[in-house]
């Protein structure tokens, strides 16, 4: 048995930057523990399966799953599904809708040749921290933030790019905070054309540190528009690899916009199930 796999690196336009992501699209559903160990053969951030729906509203069921756990909300590997179907499965198609755990997504094309997502916004309010944990992420950080949000990721708003850059996480102490998961960012540096930057980091779901993290923009996306006053953001991940993405905020949606580079082909051999 074999499966199609699509190696596609996400928000970004040239290969071996931005963020990684297989795509595989199945015949017919597979058993979640076998999804689950070819994610974890693969040991990208996110492995993705998409089957034809069902549903009068969707176009495909697709599931994202890291090297230890089923995520509820990708964004990168969605614009990486997005760019296989539009490129191999239906290269006539303007746009795609995909049934997931958090609702249709649609990805669709955009003039200059990238593609633009539609996902929900999470919008944050300003937590208070206890006691331990402020101090867990101070250790962390090496500086006091300027904002703390809760919810299902930490995120610390720092006064100045370059203090997102430099920072060296622990990793292990980020593993012990409740969620574990932190996004870091700040203001964009003065003339560099982007508004703010971040970086991500969840080793709660086996990734240490995301290279571009769709997701934490829904959340990056609303705080930053509010902050700045307006709804079109340009954004930069500041990992190693690095990738823009350019967000608008429309009432309770996200639009997240960018490139998306396809760099392996091949196949995924099973032995024949009965």
């Amino acid at each position: 048995m074999e499966i199609p796999l699509h190696q596609v690196d996400a928000f970004t336009d040239r290969p071996f930057s931005g963020n990684p992501a297989a795509v595989c699209p199945l015949a017919d559903p597979l058993p979640e523990e076998l999804m689950q160990a070819i994610a974890s053969e693969n040991n990208l951030s996110e492995t993705a399966f998409l089957v034809r729906s069902t549903r009068e509203d969707a176009d495909y069921d697709l599931r994202w799953f890291t090297p230890t756990t089923e995520v509820d909300l990708c964004g990168h590997a969605t614009l990486a599904s997005g760019h296989v179907v539009l490129t191999h499965l239906e290269p006539g198609a303007d746009a795609v809708a995909f049934a997931t755990r958090s609702g249709v997504l649609r990805v669709g094309r955009e003039p200059d040749g990238g593609l633009r997502m539609d996902l929900p916004a999470d919008p944050r309010d300003p937590a208070v921290p206890s006691p331990e944990a402020a101090g867990r992420l101070r250790n962390i950080l090496g500086v006091q933030p300027e904002a703390l949000m809760g919810g299902s990721t930490w995120i610390a708003v720092l006064p100045e790019a370059q203090m997102v850059k430099d920072l060296v996480p622990d990793f292990a102490e980020i593993g012990r905070l409740d969620p574990p998961y932190l996004s870091v960012t700040a203001p964009g540096a003065p003339g560099s054309g982007v508004d703010f930057v971040s970086r991500y980091f969840a080793p709660g779901a086996g990734v240490d540190e995301d290279p571009v993290t769709g997701s934490a923009h829904c959340a990056l996306a609303p705080y930053w528009a509010e902050r700045l006053g307006r709804p079109r953001l340009a954004a930069l991940q500041v990992s190693a690899r690095g990738g823009r993405i350019d967000c608008e905020v429309a009432a309770d949606r996200v639009l997240l916009r960018g490139r998306a580079v396809e760099v392996m082909t091949g196949a995924v051999m099973l032995p024949d199930r009965p």
